[in-house]
């Protein structure tokens, strides 16, 4: 069951982010996963070497039609209600079915998902065909002209040129992209390389910002890769070798296990998985850890690679949030929304952080040590941490370090 959340937790991964910014003078959108690596923390696109083709232009009401849903395309200056009041649907579910509030500014370009289908695309509504989008597939004129090109000429048949006849326009073509539902944690660098297309893409196909933001429970189009031109196979010269059929030719030759058995396989202990993280289980760290828990409290985020790059730990409101290690404090610095992000450096590739939380008592370049107080949780349902530990390019499971 999906519970709402306040528009700042659904941008906790973004808020880290947002601290990195403070360890460099880049000013392009930074990876939130830093996988340009630690020291000079380059914002390189988070997938890159995938030709994407052109979103398609959606018709004079912003609507762009595929055989399984829809999609609204917003203009400068709407909203919810607007695109609502214009397509003819409830504003209430339209905002509901995309997370987001009726009266909250789209960005031009931005997707609206519709949780139900409207009038389909046509020259009324000035698309340039008729229907839904259509998968591409063969060109039957293209077929059938080529066939006619290519038959020999018919003595004695002639032909009469016919008027041309009146058919209707002909549907687009394209392929569908699939349609991802922003979960919890996510960002535009994750989805992008979940999907191994290029974030700018990404960005571009759903009328995102510089910054790449993105919101729990938006629908977000994936790009579709350009599809290259058919290779043409050359016609064999006269002189070329004939080819032969799969398995004519040379003899099969014989396998050694034919005439010498292959030695019997050593037995193997079959390695036994790491233990799952038991969301709910009260944190507590053992005494030969290489790191301490920031809180005392329950966990009610495991790590998942992609999706969740750290651990959430719940405690009660004030608590302390201690450094995990001794280390030197790399960034202090505050999300859009104000909340306060902590960046402690234990090594040239080992970096914790520290999210949402409140009263920082360090500064940038302080030298902390394991267990010392460094900040406080929020109040109210905001009272969790949101831990990371980051080696080399990538984050990592922060529980094999704290247990």
């Amino acid at each position: 069951m999906t519970h709402a959340i306040p528009r700042s937790r659904a941008r906790l991964l973004l808020m880290t982010a947002t601290a990195m910014v403070a360890l460099t003078a880049c000013g392009q959108p930074l990876d939130f996963d830093l996988r340009g690596g630690l020291g000079d923390f380059s914002t390189a696109e988070a997938a890159t070497g995938v030709a994407t083709a052109d979103r398609p232009n959606p018709d004079a009401r912003g609507i762009i039609s595929y055989p399984n849903y829809q999609v609204a395309v917003a203009e400068r200056g709407d909203t919810i209600e607007s695109v609502a009041q214009r397509l003819g649907v409830s504003a209430p579910e339209l905002a509901r079915f995309n997370g987001i509030a009726p009266n909250v500014p789209l960005r031009s370009g931005e997707v609206i998902a519709l949780p139900n289908r409207v009038a389909e695309s046509s020259p009324a509504t000035g698309a340039a065909g008729s229907g839904a989008i259509q998968n591409s597939g063969v060109d039957i004129d293209t077929l059938a002209g080529d066939a006619i090109d290519r038959a020999p000429e018919t003595q004695g048949v002639r032909t009469a040129a016919l008027p041309p006849a009146q058919t209707a326009p002909a549907p687009q073509t394209g392929d569908e992209p699939t349609r991802h539902k922003v979960e919890r944690g996510e960002t535009a660098y994750t989805i992008a390389r979940l999907y191994k297309v290029p974030v700018k893409s990404l960005a571009e196909w759903n009328g995102l910002g510089s910054d790449f933001a993105i919101r729990e429970g938006q629908f977000l189009l994936i790009p579709v890769a350009k599809q290259s031109a058919p290779a043409t196979v050359p016609e064999a010269s006269a002189g070329a070798a004939a080819v032969t059929q799969p398995g004519a030719g040379s003899p099969t030759p014989t396998p050694p296990s034919a005439t010498k058995p292959l030695p019997e396989p050593e037995s193997t202990a079959i390695a036994t998985p790491p233990p799952k993280v038991d969301v709910g289980a009260q944190t507590k760290s053992t005494s030969d850890a290489a790191m301490v828990f920031p809180i005392d409290g329950s966990i009610i985020r495991e790590y998942a690679k992609g999706k969740n790059e750290g651990i959430n730990i719940k405690g009660k409101a004030g608590t302390e949030v201690k450094a995990a290690d001794d280390g030197t404090v790399a960034a202090i610095t505050k999300s859009a929304d104000g909340v306060p992000i902590v960046v402690i450096r234990h090594d040239p590739e080992l970096l914790t952080v520290y999210a949402n939380v409140t009263d920082v008592s360090v500064k940038k370049g302080n030298q902390v040590t394991r267990g010392q107080s460094i900040a406080e949780l929020r109040d109210g349902d905001e009272a969790y941490v949101h831990f990371e530990v980051r080696k080399g390019f990538d984050s990592v499971d922060p529980m094999p370090y704290l247990r």
